[in-house]
Parts: C-alpha cells; structure tokens; sequence
C-alpha cells in the first residue's frame, strides 16, 4: 500500500494511539484450554476485548490489511447496513468509522451489503463482498486507488445456481495465488441466515469465476460436536506447502466457535487441528454466545486474530494473540 492512502485515511479518520501489548499476554502453543476465557492451543484473547462496537451498534465480519505500523479495517456495520472502514496503529485501538460502501437498491440485489474481502494487487484494491436482499445473497466485486472511494460492478459476480448454494452465497475470501497465477476464491453457501459449507471458485480476473466443483470443498465433521451443524465464513492463508484455514463452526445455528485447519491444495485432504476449537464463547462474557468470522494476520512476531463475539442480540469484534509462527500441527 501507498503513502498517499495513509495521508488520505489519516485525513478522514480520527486520530489512533499506539498501545504496546503487555509482556507475558500471550501464551504459548502448549497453552491448555480456558473454558473461562473460551481459548485453547496457545491463543489468548485480549483481556480489553471488544476492542470495537459498543455504541457502534453491531460489528462484525472483518478483513484487515496492515501497511507499514498502520492497520486498516473493513467491517460489516450493521446499522447502516454498510461496510465501514477504521484504521489503528496497533489492532486494538480504533479510529472513527467511515461508510465506504452502503445500499445500492436500485441494482436489486444489494438492499445490504457486508462481509468484505480487500486485497491489494497491481496498486489498486479489489473488494468482493456480499449484497444481500430478503432472499438471497450473492457476491459483489468493487475496486479503489484509496480504500474508500469504490467503483462497484452493477451486477454480482457470484449467485446461487447450485443445488448446495440454495438461495445464498456469501463470506467471500480471496487471495491472488502466484503460483497458479490466479484469484481463488472460498465462500460460503446455503442457508440465508447462516450459510452451511464453504465452496471454492477461480478466477483470473476477479471477476468471471469457475467453481472447482459442483459441491462444497469444505464441510462440517459430525464426530466434532463443536461444529457438528456447519462450517462458514472461512479465511484462508497460503503459507508455505499448506493452506490454513480459519473457520466458524456451529454446534447449532445459535452457538458458534472458531477452528483451524490446513490442505496441500486447499481444496481436499483437510486436517483439523487436535486443539479445535481455538476460540470459542467465554463464560460470562461479551463474546458468551458466540465467536464469529476469524481473520488472521501473522506480524513476524505473533499471530494477530481478530473476530466477532456475540451476546444476546449484539455483535462485537474482539482480538485473540499466539505467540510464534507454528500453529500446532504436526509437520
């Protein structure tokens, strides 16, 4: 990313603070589990967590890019039924929001719209995100020089015509992979409150896409009671020979936590980790209902993982540390 996008968010956003995270915060891989905290296999979550919602109403659904000592956050909000962008100097502290891309109903498919996915490839960025009306949910692609003006396609470039889709395909996530010199993309399909596995198309241009297969690549193991329901709104992260995946599983539709698991191909093969779920709801807390929508980043250091907990009715975004690059699997 670009200097003049940091001049232009710093412009329009309020000012952020640098908050150096406590020594001894995060454990380590051998960690046991927290049913308190709702953490296992080495991941703790921050104790100040959420670090954004609250009077913002609901948040959820996140995808952050880092530039530099500068985070940037895209967000599902769900009052505006909008995505909103933020920006921090340390992941946890967050400036004020600012809608970048709301309602279009005058395309008929976008009453709302949530769920983004950003990268940033040949100095422009590239959104895929979901519109949503009453019925259905498809998924939509805009591009930006700044990450807040968006120029969005009129007609979505994913919709449900599988069988396994039904009347939803939502939570895209998207990676260029350099070595097959494509985007692929893993997303979510089936039911329209909460989708029920995760599929996977490709793409050249980000725009014309071809599924891998006319099923799910991805889904839910019912030997795991934890995610014996379904399994949604995955990110994926090309490391290596292997693919690491982040995912939601549900016990049921209400009650959810978050699991990893990796593929050589990222596609068939997966093996979860024995440490599932790594997040899930804490006892007592903001996030006692719910663990949502992982997204992780790795800062050389530790991985950064942010998502959305929820308690009752309200969805917030909290930030779980693991200290060191291995995330527990065997080799």
């Amino acid at each position: 990313m670009r200097n003049s996008h940091n001049k232009m968010v710093g412009c329009l956003l309020a000012c952020t603070w640098l908050l150096l995270i406590p020594r001894g915060l995060v454990a380590t891989p051998t960690t046991p589990a927290h049913p308190l905290r709702g953490s296992n296999g080495g991941w703790v979550k921050y104790p100040q967590n959420p670090v954004l919602g609250g009077h913002l109403g609901t948040c959820f659904d996140i995808c952050v890019l880092r530039s530099g000592r500068l985070y940037d956050m895209w967000y599902s909000w769900r009052p505006k039924k909008s995505i909103a962008l933020v920006t921090s100097h340390d992941g946890i502290h967050w400036g004020k929001p600012i809608v970048v891309l709301g309602p279009d109903r005058k395309t008929g498919w976008q009453d709302d719209v949530n769920r983004p996915v950003v990268v940033y490839r040949h100095k422009l960025f590239r959104m895929w995100y979901t519109g949503q009306t009453r019925t259905h949910s498809r998924i939509g692609y805009a591009t930006s020089h700044d990450g807040i003006h968006w120029n969005r396609r009129a007609r979505p470039v994913l919709s449900p015509t599988r069988p396994w889709e039904r009347m939803a395909v939502m939570c895209p996530d998207v990676i260029w992979d350099r070595t097959a010199r494509e985007y692929k993309m893993w997303y979510s399909g089936g039911d329209q409150y909460e989708p029920k596995a995760i599929g996977l198309a490709v793409s050249k241009n980000g725009i014309n896409w071809k599924r891998f297969s006319n099923k799910p690549i991805f889904t839910a193991d019912k030997n795991h009671p934890w995610e014996q329901d379904r399994v949604t709104a995955c990110q994926v992260i090309q490391q290596g020979p292997w693919y690491y995946m982040f995912y939601i599983g549900f016990e049921n539709v209400h009650r959810a936590a978050i699991g990893l698991a990796r593929s050589r191909n990222g596609v068939d093969h997966w093996q979860r980790l024995p440490a599932n779920p790594i997040l899930f709801p804490g006892e007592g807390t903001w996030d006692a209902d719910a663990c949502y929508k992982p997204f992780a980043i790795y800062d050389g250091k530790q991985w950064r993982l942010w998502y959305n907990g929820r308690r009752g009715t309200l969805e917030q975004i909290g930030v779980a540390f693991h200290k060191g690059r291995h995330l527990g699997f065997g080799r």
